[in-house]
């Protein structure tokens, strides 16, 4: 296994043209019997009060359900900034870690997922390895980026050099 990820972004390189096409993901695990993450830049059309009303109860109606990956879609994890981070299940990149949906802590900011992404064992290592994903450090502001912001073309202009050249590539080729 390389490096750990947990706390890294796994930008989509341009190439890729699957579910995962121009996804950020918030790797949450990594080790050495698979990864965890949520992508980070895909709202569903729902919101918390229409997907989950007994969470919107809890954390309000208002928040937009994101499609944390394909893999079961039904269940339903969290992520916040925490006002005390002591209460994180797990953090993940300064402030922000996962959050107990049980009993939620008092929150600065909130995302919530259906779905997430995983690898088994060396799976993610083996995408690497291909250049499927760039790797970025995250920072607490990119797990909470607005819906009409392009966070793939945000997180890979701020790595600099030929990868600010790629944040700039249209999202349907054909059109350049």
């Amino acid at each position: 296994m390389a490096e750990s990820l947990n706390g890294q972004l796994l930008i989509a390189s341009p190439g890729m043209a699957d579910y995962f096409r121009r996804s950020v993901v918030l790797v949450v695990e990594h080790n050495p019997d698979g990864a965890f993450g949520l992508v980070l830049n895909q709202p569903s059309e729902s919101s918390l009060g229409e997907a989950v009303p007994g969470l919107a109860e809890l954390i309000g109606n208002e928040h937009v359900l994101h499609v944390g990956g394909p893999v079961q879609p039904g269940a339903v994890t969290a992520i916040g900034e925490h006002a005390d981070p002591g209460y994180a299940t797990k953090l993940i990149v300064g402030a922000v870690g996962m959050v107990n949906l049980d009993s939620p802590p008092e929150l600065n900011r909130v995302r919530v997922f259906a779905g997430y992404a995983g690898w088994g064992p060396d799976q993610l290592d083996g995408e690497l390895e291909q250049e499927a994903w760039i790797t970025e450090p995250a920072h607490p502001d990119d797990a909470f980026a607005h819906a009409d912001e392009d966070l793939w073309a945000r997180v890979l202009s701020r790595k600099g050099a030929e990868f600010a050249l790629l944040a700039r590539m249209p999202s349907d080729p054909s059109l350049n």
